[in-house]
């Protein structure tokens, strides 16, 4: 194992896409461990404000931005802004647009002004699809499946030719607080008194807790061995869609209450209820391996069961409307 190496601590970082699902925990989480922060937003006044954070706006990135204003000071940019997969109407000039095209900007801008390090969170569709039949790591050929997939891809090529000291994160699904998507769905089935028909299904998926995102980020920041590096991140240890069941169940204090189902019976009635959407991420396998960012020091802040049951928890317990 590759020892880590502290970088010097980064002077001013820009965290783009700050007020979003990762974003805003994270940009919290920097600034309680001291970092300074320049929060930037497309709608910064929704976000609270820790302490020591500036917040500023963000410019339309499907439109020409001017990244000179928002990197005067700047010593390190976590770029998170992006165009998400799951928004409708995205077509694959916007995508490229937002992704790829802003990126491009960005790298310039930062090579120009001498920047340490921009942090790009990149996702692992840029490298497979949905599922996967072999393990994913950094080493698996790139074969992303879908225009948001494509655009993540050409946006990564388009930092490594522009020449700015940067690192690359491929993220797999993350859960956290206000979660939405295939995980909040199945903590709504958790929460239910009904038996569900999940025992049959061995395929495994991994996940990532938010906490072990923002301890990558932090990494990549602080590390002088990841520089120029692309790592896939993912919790290590990879779940069958019963063991999500029965962690999540067994958070709240019940049973797992599984029950086999034949596969063809299953995916017709998600079919009929509207929900085929839901067949590939609960029952086929997509086990990504975070071994090279392991062996080169990082440590996952906590493992999926204990970050599934939390969460679980936490959801449980959180006020309606909040």
């Amino acid at each position: 194992m590759t020892a880590a190496r502290a970088a010097p601590r980064p002077g001013l970082v820009l965290v783009t896409g700050a007020s979003g699902f990762v974003g805003r925990p994270l940009v919290a989480a920097l600034a309680r461990a001291g970092y300074v922060i320049r929060a930037a937003s497309r709608r910064p006044q929704a976000a609270a404000v820790p302490s020591g954070v500036e917040w500023v706006r963000l410019p339309d990135l499907a439109g020409e931005v001017d990244w000179r204003p928002l990197l005067a000071g700047v010593s390190d940019v976590v770029h998170l802004a992006s165009a998400t997969h799951d928004e409708p109407g995205m077509g694959v000039e916007v995508y490229d647009r937002v992704t790829r095209g802003a990126l491009v900007g960005l790298a310039e801008a930062a090579k120009a002004a001498g920047l340490r390090r921009l942090v790009l969170i990149s996702s692992i569709r840029a490298q497979t699809g949905i599922s996967s039949d072999a393990v994913v790591t950094e080493a698996t050929p790139a074969q992303p499946t879908d225009p948001y997939g494509r655009s993540k891809l050409e946006a990564e090529a388009a930092l490594r030719a522009s020449g700015a000291p940067h690192v690359i994160l491929r993220f797999v699904r993350i859960y956290g607080p206000g979660v939405k998507g295939h995980i909040a769905t199945l903590m709504r089935l958790a929460r239910s008194p009904w038996p569900l028909p999940f025992s049959s299904f061995r395929s495994r998926r991994s996940l990532l807790a938010l906490e072990n995102a923002i301890s990558a980020v932090r990494f990549a920041l602080d590390e002088t061995a990841v520089a120029g590096e692309t790592y896939v991140v993912a919790d290590p240890d990879p779940l069958a869609l019963p063991e999500i069941m029965a962690v999540l169940r067994a958070a709240i204090g019940r049973r797992p209450a599984v029950f086999p189902l034949p596969a063809p019976l299953l995916e017709t009635l998600l079919r009929l209820s509207g929900r085929a959407d839901l067949w590939q991420p609960l029952t086929q396998s997509l086990i990504v391996s975070p071994a090279k960012l392991l062996a080169a020091g990082w440590r996952p802040a906590l493992d999926t069961r204990t970050g599934l049951a939390a969460l679980m928890r936490a959801e449980q317990d959180r006020p309606a409307g909040t």
